[in-house]
């Protein structure tokens, strides 16, 4: 396994492993089943159920700070912005000095391109660079232009890279991650393609610390689409890898996006109703949920557990098809080789990781029986509020093609490569 470099605090600075670690699956699933509260039923990933029951809460308390936040949670996951907007802004009025609750109702906003309303509240979270960062924009952010680009991958392995151009420059290798938000670029890259910060702040990232900084992007142009006046993030240090830059969520979510590993292509395409109508075609639609700005979810299956909630690593690097907390492993009795393990980051911390064999890993349709998977020593995914049994990650994906869509918020797996 290898590091995602240092690209961004926000980004694989705050998810840098390839593998990370799910939370146990102790406790949630069983007490929502015993028709438990409303915080079992989110903790179980029963989100709709749970929403009902934070509503409720809320009729018998209008005041109730936390039944407010979690039921506007709810709306952001599935970006449901008016509901998310509506409960989130009760939940501030309520408690105008929570931190956690404006950083959601920042990402509400940011999410939906509306930079100007979203700069105060990540100023009250404590984000003051990205509240400047967000202040400094002037017209639409990430306005689209072209219809649709299909990128032909340069490389797969170790880290999958398609082709694009940064304000009318030469060509670059860019990776993409969906661990990963706004565009992350070199120093180098930054620096040839004119880029000026609007914001910076030094942070420490496994032990060393540099200078981060945030800035405009006047044109991303990919294949046949141009993507003008968005956001882009660079360090004082190079990335490890041979990556010019890396994006992800934030820029796969203006689009129907289609990963399609077995056709080595990445696929954008404007949103529209007909867009995720053929996207439905013949595809079993699964449920897709998006966290702290660019965490995408949906519901999957290892060994025996049952469907629970995992974690989607489209793109990345890695040899594993899944990744687990290693106590998950041993609920599961997944079969864990302790006697080799391997050395990675996440968050900045050092872990270990050892080889596991789960005989069956299932998204949908599509599975990988006995593929090797990585059992981690410490929880990932933490602070979310909800439990995740793990990940899917690059490896898992290959004989596959994925889209993303996040209009209708789906998760569509189809085998071989797509028709698109």
């Amino acid at each position: 396994m290898t590091g995602d470099g240092n690209w961004g605090r926000r980004s694989v600075l705050r998810a840098a492993a390839v593998m990370a670690a799910a939370t146990p699956l102790l406790g949630g699933a069983a007490k929502a089943q015993a028709g438990g509260d409303a915080d079992a039923l989110f903790k179980a990933g029963k989100f709709e159920l749970a929403g009902r029951a934070y509503e409720e809460m809320l009729k018998r308390d209008p005041k109730n700070v936390h039944a407010a936040s979690r039921r506007g949670y709810v709306g952001l996951l599935s970006n449901r912005f008016a509901e998310a907007e509506k409960y989130l802004g009760k939940a501030v009025e309520l408690a105008p000095g929570d931190k956690e609750i404006h950083r959601m109702l920042a990402d509400c906003y940011t999410r939906q391109d509306q930079f100007g309303r979203a700069a105060p509240h990540w100023r009250v979270a404590g984000s003051e660079s990205e509240a400047k960062w967000y202040e400094a924009f002037r017209g639409e952010p990430y306005e689209i232009r072209g219809d649709v680009a299909r990128l032909p991958w340069l490389q797969m392995d170790p880290i999958p890279q398609v082709e694009g151009s940064l304000n009318g420059g030469p060509a670059k290798r860019l990776s993409f991650y969906t661990r990963v938000g706004p565009l992350n670029v070199s120093a180098k890259t930054a620096a040839e393609a004119g880029l000026r910060a609007v914001a910076s702040e030094k942070i420490e990232y496994v032990g060393k610390v540099f200078w981060f900084h945030y800035g405009v992007l006047d044109s991303l142009r990919l294949g046949d689409v141009e993507l003008r006046n968005i956001p882009v993030n660079w360090s004082d240090g190079e990335s490890a890898g041979d990556s010019d830059g890396i994006f992800g969520t934030s820029i796969f979510s203006h689009f129907l996006t289609t990963v399609d590993y077995a056709g080595r292509k990445l696929v954008l395409r404007r949103k529209s109703p007909e867009a995720s109508r053929r996207a439905r075609e013949g595809a079993e639609p699964l449920p897709l949920w998006l966290a702290h700005e660019h965490l995408t979810f949906s519901r999957g299956s290892f060994a025996d557990s049952g469907p629970r909630v995992v974690a989607l690593h489209i793109g990345g690097t890695g040899n594993n098809a899944a990744g687990m907390f290693e106590g998950t492993a041993r609920e599961l009795k997944i079969r864990v080789d302790h006697d080799r393990p391997e050395e990675t980051a996440a968050g900045g911390q050092a872990i270990n990781v050892y080889p596991c064999y789960p005989k069956e890993v299932r998204l949908g349709s599509a599975t990988a029986h006995g593929a090797y998977s990585v059992a981690g020593d410490r929880p990932g995914h933490d602070g979310l509020g909800f439990d995740v049994l793990g990940e899917f990650s690059h490896s898992f994906f290959k004989p596959f093609n994925v889209t993303l869509d996040f209009a209708d918020m789906k998760f569509y797996i189809g085998r071989g490569a797509a028709v698109v």
